[in-house]
């Protein structure tokens, strides 16, 4: 999307507000996000184009207020004034009739506040028509599947208190998978907001030498405990376990939480353990749907101790608490692993034998209060043997507490992160991802 285009959109948006404001009542309050995209999405199978096309899409969330109780509207959102205030209009009045006849919410959170940013963020992404043949030419000779998705996103949010905020960024991520002709297969992705072929070179050749490994015969292995190295991608599907019934302020109060025995003091993690949410990446917007600005880091555990959760409004009103601009879900929007000592090089060396996963799959609580989480191992893992990789592996189930393996367990972080993207497209193209190391760890349980 061009400057212009953006301008006209935040114009629109803006007006949008204004006429909202002149014609609320004086009890009434509201909420309006926008959500707007124009991406080039480019789907690859066998190495070949499947799908390719641009998507220009825009919708407003209207949520209106009044009386404790609340109801909200979603319709597209064109940029042109005539069509997006007529769609607004409509919904306004028909929020107003509906809202009368629903049951009363005593922790509806009002709009208050006079929070304002602007932020934008351009980068350097590939020209929709040179999408293909960079991406196909590191990979022309092998079964390459794929999505690649890149473009301006922008969000936006206004309310009847005055608070206004406008985020957009130019992002891309490429998901893939490179099979082999058994079946297996190499997964990774690449992402940010500037292409770096060199960057991408060096990716597709490491993908390359996964594949060579894989060719060998694949060893079973009995259920048991086993050395394991996770690489970052497999680190981040764990982290991102601690948004579901982790982190969250709402969990740790109803009895929810992985993390409730840390707050009980009965137990922590390793004091290598430290993470924060971070954004001053500039990945996603501060704000959230109360148009409320998180701190640019909030620290949350740190050597091993929870310090901070994850407080909305909401949560904070409920069980009087101080909140801290957390989302609706009190869930991590821009999570930061620290680095640990593990170089690159050391990493086989010091896994000595066991086993080097690189990508996690149906991760799921099997039992949330004791912290236990079960998976399995998919695309890519090997055994190794005396710091050197043997054999892929056939897939396994595992099941382990994170007080172990994040706690007694752990060895160490590598002193390397990687940016893990959220690469989700349902309704829209999802922003962020989490930057995370790779970690060793001692006894990791594999179940079947």
């Amino acid at each position: 999307m061009k400057i212009d285009e953006l301008s006209t959109l935040e114009i629109s948006f803006n007006r949008l507000i204004e006429t909202l404001l002149n014609k609320k009542t004086d009890n009434e309050h509201f909420t309006i996000k926008l959500h707007s995209e124009r991406s080039q999405f480019t789907r690859f199978n066998h190495a070949k184009v499947r799908q390719t096309g641009c998507v220009a899409d825009g919708w407003i969330e209207l949520n209106l207020m009044q009386d404790q109780r609340n109801s909200f509207r979603q319709f597209p959102f064109t940029g042109n004034w005539e069509t997006d205030w007529q769609a607004a209009y409509n919904a306004f009045k028909e929020l107003r009739e509906e809202l009368p006849y629903l049951p009363a919410d005593q922790y509806l959170v009002l709009p208050s506040g006079t929070n304002t940013s602007r932020e934008t963020h351009s980068g350097k992404l590939l020209a929709a028509e040179a999408v293909v043949q960079t991406v196909l030419e590191q990979v022309a000779e092998l079964d390459f599947a794929g999505i690649y998705a890149g473009g301006l996103v922008i969000q936006g949010y206004g309310d009847s208190s005055g608070q206004k905020h406008l985020f957009a960024t130019d992002t891309f991520t490429l998901d893939y998978s490179i099979f082999t002709t058994s079946g297996q297969a190499v997964k990774g992705t690449f992402a940010g907001s500037d292409w770096d072929s060199t960057a991408y070179t060096a990716k597709i050749s490491d993908a390359k030498r996964q594949i060579e490994l894989l060719s060998h015969s694949r060893k079973e292995l009995p259920r048991g405990n086993y050395k394991t190295y996770f690489a970052p991608s497999a680190v981040s599907d764990l982290l991102m376990m601690l948004s579901w019934g982790g982190v969250s302020e709402a969990d740790i109060q109803q009895g929810n939480s992985a993390l409730a025995a840390i707050c009980r003091q009965e137990k922590q993690l390793s004091r290598l353990f430290n993470l924060k949410e971070n954004f001053q990446r500039g990945l996603v917007p501060r704000f959230n749907e109360w148009g409320e600005m998180a701190a640019p880091e909030i620290p949350i555990i740190q050597k091993g101790m929870l310090v901070n959760t994850l407080v909305n409004s909401r949560t904070a009103k409920e069980y009087d608490k101080n909140a801290n601009g957390a989302n609706g879900n009190e869930s991590l929007r821009a999570p930061e692993l620290s680095m640990g000592n593990l170089a690159f090089e050391e990493i086989l060396p010091s896994l000595d034998t066991g086993l080097y996963v690189s990508n996690l799959h149906y991760l799921n609580w099997s039992d949330r209060p004791t912290g236990r989480i079960t998976g399995m191992t998919r695309y890519a893992c090997f055994w190794v043997e005396k710091g050197e990789i043997i054999a892929p592996i056939e897939n396994l189930r595992f099941d382990d507490s994170l007080y172990r393996f994040w706690g007694e367990n752990l060895i160490d972080f590598t002193n390397f992160q990687e940016f893990i993207p959220e690469v989700g497209t349902y309704e829209s193209r999802q922003l962020g991802g989490s930057m995370v190391p790779g970690m060793l760890v001692e006894d990791f349980t594999y179940t079947l």
